[in-house]
């Protein structure tokens, strides 16, 4: 139970800023549409609900990532964020995909719209989107955050373009300039949101991080003093920036107190290059047989070696 996540209270309270903002929002978008008998204005409402949905579920993974690791959950709850990113980022493909159908049946059924109150609030919901993925963009470097902060810039976009849409409806009276706009918005937001999928799928399915490679992390343990080769060698994430290591590391035969230096100096060499500080080290003398990657069991000379860093390292041999 080594693997604890501490809280962000920052993260949770601009979170709930934004679930408050979004929620007045819809509350303003839909009182106006019914007043103005808008659909585009009551479809904007419906948009800003799914908006309101994922902010509400990724403060909900934000305060399970704060919980401690226990025997139960052993890394805790790193990948709640992953999970809510993955859900935010399906919700965003299908929104992106809606979107494009009914731009795409406007553009045969036009709908007659009153673009000045279309542009009054949209201008509202332009300053609130934007500052509330500028709250967002600090956070951006969890995944978890980053589809929030997509949803909201995809908003601030969608409402600009409402704007657009609007002035151009007004001075030159053709329709066709809101669906056109909206396609192209939908264009955006589902590129972003499939890269998304792509990484937390990458996370659930235990692939190595796109930011790491084998090649050189094997390289780099294979420069320590002591090492004659590193192989089994597995580099998962626990969470959106958080990384573990597991590998079997082959030495000739050398006294224990002279492995524990060699184990130290692997993880510093991780740590400080890869920025790797769950690590699992298991030493032997001669090669392992290895089957489809996995490794036979050891044996009996084999010593084995777990070395975990988090903020200091030790090791365990048997």
């Amino acid at each position: 139970m080594h693997m604890v996540a501490s809280p962000n209270s920052k993260m949770q309270r601009v979170l709930q800023i934004s679930m408050a903002a979004t929620f007045l929002y819809v509350v303003a978008t839909f009182y106006f549409g019914v007043r103005a008998h808008s659909l585009a204005l009551i479809s904007e409402a419906g948009h800003n609900v799914s908006d309101l949905l994922a902010i509400l579920l990724s403060f909900v993974a934000v305060y399970f990532q704060s919980r401690p690791a226990t025997e139960e959950k052993t890394f805790g709850y790193q990948r709640a964020g992953v999970l809510a990113a993955f859900v935010n980022a399906l919700t965003l493909i299908v929104l992106s995909i809606w979107i494009a159908f009914a731009a795409t049946h406007r553009f045969s059924a036009p709908v007659a719209v009153q673009p000045r109150l279309m542009m009054a609030v949209a201008a509202a919901g332009v300053l609130m989107n934007g500052a509330i993925a500028s709250l967002l963009w600090k956070f951006s470097g969890d995944v978890n955050i980053r589809s929030v902060f997509l949803h909201m810039l995809g908003d601030t976009l969608s409402t600009a373009a409402v704007i657009a849409g609007g002035a151009g409806i007004l001075y030159t009276g053709l329709s066709w300039i809101d669906p056109l706009l909206s396609i192209l918005i939908a264009g955006m937001i589902l590129w972003s949101s499939v890269g998304i999928v792509r990484e937390t799928l990458n996370i659930l399915l235990e692939g190595t991080p796109s930011t790491l490679h084998l090649a050189e992390i094997r390289a780099a343990m294979q420069e320590v003093d002591g090492v004659l080769n590193v192989h089994d060698l597995h580099v998962w994430s626990l969470g959106s920036s958080s990384h573990a290591l597991a590998c079997h590391v082959t030495t000739s035969e050398m006294p224990m107190s002279e492995c524990g230096a060699i184990l130290e100096s692997l993880n510093c060499a991780i740590r400080d290059r890869f920025h790797i500080h769950h690590t699992t080290i298991q030493f032997e003398t001669t090669g392992c047989e290895t089957t489809h990657g996995c490794s036979a069991p050891p044996p009996l000379e084999v010593v084995g070696a777990h070395g975990h860093h988090h903020h200091h390292g030790h090791s365990h041999a048997h």
